[in-house]
């Protein structure tokens, strides 16, 4: 295997996160039974790391990689705090 093929570069990493962050939000099915599946700890937890990676890169990211920061944190904030609400909502 060549460095190219083993190599992941951080725009794939990140969309890898924020898609696992979108599945525990219940955005996205869940693969194995294809229905959504709502675990807000999870989603805090992965939305807390891109936080942290995003804080640890400051200074060292290209304009795009702040800018794709930036709208994902800003996307799955919102998502995160719109599910919270409900599901406050829910339990009320």
């Amino acid at each position: 295997m060549s460095n190219s093929e083993t190599s992941v570069e951080l725009r794939t990493f990140l969309l890898s996160l924020a898609s696992n962050a979108m599945l525990h939000l219940g955005a996205i099915p869940d693969p194995e039974t294809n229905e959504p599946n709502v675990n807000l700890p999870l989603a805090r937890h992965t939305i807390d790391i891109l936080t942290m990676l995003n804080s640890k890169m400051a200074g060292n990211l290209s304009s795009e990689e702040e800018e794709l920061f930036e709208n994902l944190l800003y996307d799955l904030r919102l998502r995160f705090i719109e599910k919270s609400q409900a599901s406050d909502t829910e339990s009320a």
